[in-house]
């Protein structure tokens, strides 16, 4: 495959997962998480990229109620279990595509390293939201405060991976632009 095509198919499997992780996304926005919260009047876990405690977890699960649990487990994170790859695949394709031609590389490493831990920790906290719900009305103050802290760490990954990508992308416009100039 010649550099070019390369290019092509790179650029074709940023925008193809981008619209992918973009459909997920606004699908989880508008439909299932808009619901968790009318249902039970609280922030779902997913929301919340500082993090929460025990009790407001306690909370939130109690105001869920069976039903509002359950639809937690079969549709929000039913979806987010596709969302992080998407939002991975999107964010790394995109840096490799953007970044071909640029002489530093360590942007693009560590834009690849950050989208990689933002799945990770994404699907760390699916898992510890689905335990929650599980073990209820037990409730695990060492679960909740992993839970919370793969939130934490996730939203801080993606945001940087998000903020490199765009560096990246800044980075290959300018460069774009010295070349044309005589």
């Amino acid at each position: 495959m010649t550099n070019r095509n390369l290019s092509k198919h790179i650029g074709k499997v940023a925008v193809g997962s981008g619209v992918i992780g973009a459909s997920i996304y606004l699908l989880m926005i508008n439909v299932t998480l808009a619901h968790i919260e009318a249902v039970s009047g609280h922030v779902p876990f997913d929301m919340r990229p500082f993090g929460y405690g025990s009790i407001e977890a306690a909370t939130l699960l109690e105001a869920l109620g069976v039903e509002g649990r359950g639809y937690y487990l079969s549709h929000q994170i039913a979806l987010d279990t596709l969302y992080p790859a998407m939002l991975a695949l999107t964010l790394i394709a995109t840096i490799c595509w953007l970044g071909q031609r640029l002489p530093n590389r360590k942007p693009i490493r560590f834009g690849i390293a950050f989208s990689v831990g933002s799945a990770l920790f994404d699907y760390v906290e699916n898992l510890g939201i689905a335990a929650m719900i599980w073990s209820w009305p037990e409730i695990s103050v060492p679960l909740v405060y992993a839970t919370s802290s793969a939130t934490i760490l996730k939203s801080a990954l993606t945001t940087l991976a998000v903020l490199l990508t765009l560096l990246v992308g800044f980075n290959r416009i300018r460069r774009s632009e010295a070349d044309v100039r005589p």
